[in-house]
């Protein structure tokens, strides 16, 4: 299954809640781990790395492709 890796800014719990939530909605959308610790979302299924930068960015956070 396509993996996806970001780095992404998220400062608190409700960031990394924003974050969940858009992909929990997203078409393709496999499973995902968001780690506030590590600054990192990794998302599985059938999308596109850019597909899922777009989605993130709608949270208003800042986020990078690390793969």
């Amino acid at each position: 299954m396509p993996e996806v890796v970001l780095k992404v800014e998220m400062p608190c719990s409700g960031c990394s809640g924003a974050v969940e939530r858009v992909l929990k909605k997203m078409e393709g959308v496999e499973s995902f781990d968001v780690s506030l610790e590590q600054q990192r979302v990794v998302v599985r299924g059938n999308v596109t790395p850019q597909a899922v930068l777009e989605t993130v960015a709608k949270t208003g956070k800042k986020a990078e492709l690390v793969q």
